[in-house]
């Protein structure tokens, strides 16, 4: 087999632009929770559930992507993301209603998972190996790009003309990428070697790569828990730093900023690392300790702490919880082999997973013993063991 050697710029802009504007959608109903919630007549809160079902029904696509991208292509796959997307900002802003806002969460959900897999699938092979972590890593930035995009420019505009139109302008791009895939798609979406003849086969066929690799089960859970680990910071920092340390809402958010600023910048960094100087695994184990020791010192805030080591430690929880994702992804290639499509979708689903569990269980313990640093103790012995797991040796047969 010939490894390519040319960098692939094509690829990456196209997954990371489809991954950006998808989130970006995604996100649309958090950023402009407050205008959403005053015309509907809801609690603002609610809206927080709008992310939370897309990641829950997103753990199913995540799982099945890998069934339609073997029969229809990656970059098929990805124009379906942004179909998909496009369709939930229409339904949502069109609709103009609590329901139809629920609704549009569940289709855009139902092809979310598929971001990961489809990217993975078409860049791995046109990827040479010595720049596969960097080179995901920086398809990841897609992420919180589109989350930083959807907070800074969706509110101003929803105060002009309105929030539903303020979705609707994110149609314009969704549509101007979905169309420019097409002339590529051809070249990209070559004939599948493997074509899962059903849902069940698809699935057993997760089953069976779960059972056949030790390091695969091991990456799967600590991924679990090191993306629940990262929301949990995005969900507390604010609250945390405004009602417990002193800080203003203002000095709070951008503290969260700050944070969100670290994932991005470390992402490309970490990856290069990963290729260049330090094994993927042993580097997720870096991070997933890092993690807690920036959980154990969040939960010790309080407001006699200088706001210079308040930051210190925020930023070291967002180059580390925020910044593993994209070696995470390239392990689950690796690991994959053959399968790495599969494997990324098994990754997905169990980050999603992650996502919906693990803050929710923070969160009722802050609630029922009201400290923080039970919570942020829990989470960091939680990132700790899966530090401890990923570090484990390899077992010869399981």
């Amino acid at each position: 087999m010939t490894h390519p050697t040319a960098f692939p710029y094509g690829p990456l802009i196209a997954t990371t632009a489809m991954q950006t504007v998808a989130t970006m959608a995604a996100y649309s109903v958090p950023a402009l929770a407050p205008v959403i919630a005053r015309d509907l007549g809801v609690d603002g809160a609610l809206t927080g559930y709008f992310v939370s079902v897309v990641y829950g029904v997103g753990i199913f696509s995540s799982l099945l992507a890998a069934n339609f991208i073997h029969r229809h292509g990656a970059v098929r796959a990805g124009q379906l993301v942004l179909a998909m997307a496009l369709a939930m900002l229409l339904i949502a802003s069109l609709g103009g209603s609590v329901v139809s806002v629920a609704m549009g969460a569940v289709v855009i959900g139902l092809a979310y998972g598929a971001t990961a897999p489809s990217s993975t699938h078409l860049l791995v092979p046109r990827t040479p190996p010595g720049m596969l972590n960097f080179v995901l890593s920086l398809r990841q930035i897609g992420v919180p790009l589109g989350g930083v995009l959807a907070g800074v420019l969706l509110p101003p505009v929803a105060l002009v003309i309105g929030w539903q139109y303020a979705m609707l302008c994110i149609a314009v791009p969704i549509v101007l990428l979905l169309v420019a895939l097409e002339r590529p798609r051809r070249d990209w979406d070559q004939r599948p070697i493997h074509q899962p003849q059903s849902i069940a086969d698809g699935l057993k066929k997760l089953v069976v790569l779960l059972m056949e690799s030790a390091e695969l089960r091991r990456l799967t859970i600590a991924s679990f828990i090191y993306s629940g680990v990262q929301l949990c910071f995005v969900a507390f920092i604010v609250v945390h730093l405004t009602t417990r340390v002193g800080f203003d809402i203002v000095a709070a958010g951008q503290t969260l900023a700050l944070y969100q600023l670290c994932g991005v910048v470390s992402r490309p960094i970490w990856g290069w690392i990963a290729d260049r100087a330090m094994p993927a695994r042993w580097l997720l184990v870096l991070q997933g300790m890092l993690m807690t020791i920036a959980a154990v010192a969040a939960g010790q805030f309080d407001a006699g702490w200088p706001g210079g080591l308040v930051l210190l430690t925020c930023a070291v929880a967002g180059a580390s919880a925020s910044g593993y994702t994209g070696i995470a992804y390239a392990e689950f290639a690796r690991l994959g082999g053959a399968r790495r499509t599969e494997a990324a979708g098994l990754g997905s689903a169990a980050m999603f997973a992650g996502v919906r569990v693990i803050p929710s269980v923070a969160t009722g313990l802050i609630t029922t013993t009201g400290s923080y640093a039970l919570a942020y103790g829990a989470i960091g012995v939680g990132s700790a063991c899966a530090a401890m797991l990923l570090a484990m040796r390899k077992a010869a047969h399981c």
